[in-house]
């Protein structure tokens, strides 16, 4: 497979995201060398032609300083807190930095609900589009002033992932305050760094570390080798690189390290259902539902169910798991949990004629499932 980079600058429209630590100072606060530097590039490849949408941490370290705070809050409501602060300041910055060029930026904040719920996600899919057509940048972040524990991306690597699908981007950069991914942890001598990952076996071997030494961002190696994976995954090439080295990554450089595109761009909708729900229950497959399901392409019948777990309606996403509790796919579910008990083992021919043609239909049908 080759190396060849040249796909960054064929790239019709990319997705760039920086963490917090690139573009925040040590002692707090935004660095505006380094925004200011980062704009520059992302200015130059979008006058190429190249339509450009920002996925920027930073509103959390950029309110630290201005609240007195030395590190990044763990209680919630100080993060948000922070957050409400430096949000704030995170845009005005790109927005003054990016006017200067003559470019509009739009803030797109988003949560888990905003891409967990079909509507929601079709909405956000549309307005990023729609600054895409009137020439506006993008500027993306998570709504970290009102995100709950529960209800988190956890980071913006994936958030940065689930968006370049969202907007079909050619290309997925990730820059961070290391050169890419290492076989080891980069501060010990002899690691060496990866130029490429063709596949997953590449990272068999390679140990992850946790978030970086200034400890002002959320994320991680790990989190970024997932957003890779599930951007690659989708037919998203991704670039993880130091952030000082954008300009380079962006013309084609051997920057960083490439991870291959491994999979074929997929629905929109499959890769929301994969990606970006959390499941509200599950429906326990006998072993015959369970290779029809995963090898013969078919829907999730009755007759195939042996339980079901959880409290949920028609439409949302359910996990089907495997007799030895493998989560083998996700699916729309076609009925409510409290309708299902009473239908488990029976086919649907039965069903619809004891309880009408509206009990005929699959649990699942297999255009709203996708394996996992």
């Amino acid at each position: 497979m080759s190396s060849d980079r040249g796909f960054v600058t064929s790239a019709k429209r990319i997705v760039v995201k920086i963490g917090s630590s690139s573009i925040t100072s040590a002692a707090g606060g935004l660095d505006v060398t380094a925004v200011e530097s980062l704009v520059r590039a992302l200015v130059d490849v979008r006058q190429s032609g190249t339509e450009v949408v920002l996925v920027s941490s930073g509103a959390i370290a950029a309110g630290l300083g201005p609240l007195g705070l030395r590190s990044r809050p763990k209680d919630l409501a100080t993060q948000q807190a922070a957050a409400s602060v430096g949000q704030g300041l995170l845009v005005h910055r790109y927005t003054d930095a990016f006017a200067e060029a003559g470019f509009t930026v739009g803030q797109v904040l988003l949560t888990v609900d905003d891409v967990g719920r079909r509507a929601h996600y079709k909405n956000a899919q549309r307005t990023l589009n729609r600054l895409l057509e009137v020439g506006a940048i993008p500027v993306v972040n998570e709504n970290d002033t009102v995100a709950t524990d529960e209800i988190r991306f956890g980071d913006n690597d994936r958030l940065a992932a689930l968006v370049a699908h969202l907007v079909q981007a050619d290309a997925l950069i990730l820059l961070s305050d290391v050169d890419g991914l290492y076989d080891a942890d980069p501060s010990l001598a002899g690691a060496q760094l990866i130029s490429d990952v063709v596949d997953a076996s590449v990272l068999d071997s390679v140990e992850l570390g946790g978030v970086g030494s200034r400890g002002v961002g959320s994320g991680g190696m790990v989190t970024k080798v997932e957003a890779a994976r599930l951007a690659t995954s989708a037919g998203i090439p991704v670039i993880l690189a130091r952030a000082n080295k954008i300009k380079n990554v962006l013309t084609g450089s051997s920057e960083g390290t490439y991870f291959h595109a491994t999979g074929q761009r997929r629905a929109t909708r499959l890769l929301w259902l994969a990606h970006a729900t959390d499941a509200r229950g599950k429906l326990i497959l006998d072993a015959g539902a369970e290779n029809a399901v995963r090898n013969s392409g078919s829907s999730l019948l009755p007759a195939g169910v042996t339980a079901v777990e959880g409290d949920f309606e028609a439409g949302d996403p359910v996990e089907l798991v495997s007799q030895t509790g493998e989560i083998i796919a996700r699916g729309l579910v076609a009925y409510d949990s409290q309708e299902i008990p009473a239908l488990l083992g029976r086919t649907t021919a039965e069903l619809a004629s004891e309880l009408g043609d509206g009990y005929g239909r699959e649990l699942v049908h297999r255009d709203d499932l996708v394996l996992l």
